[in-house]
């Protein structure tokens, strides 16, 4: 029985080491799950940022661009003036 009953330890050290391993391995999956969720939280977050931005950098773009042409549309009357002023001289 001697034998028998070291036998049965060392199958019971090997149970006891695999589950070991088994849950350190599955700990380890948790947490790179849980760094890659956080990551995609961090992605998500700064592509939203990026839109928001861009949204406002486009209404700022498109004020200045009414005013842009409301000017050049001022100026093009101006010429138009000036330049039917000097046919009648």
């Amino acid at each position: 029985m001697g034998s028998a009953g070291a036998v049965v330890e060392i199958f019971a050290a090997i149970a006891g080491a695999s589950l070991t391993v088994a849950a350190t391995a599955a700990s380890g999956m948790t947490r790179r799950a849980n760094d890659g969720r956080d990551a995609v939280i961090r992605l998500t977050v700064a592509v939203d940022n990026v839109a928001s931005r861009l949204e406002v950098l486009h209404s700022d773009i498109k004020t200045r661009d009414v005013e842009v042409f409301s000017r050049l549309r001022d100026l093009e009357s101006a010429v138009a003036r000036l330049e039917g002023s000097r046919e009648h001289i």
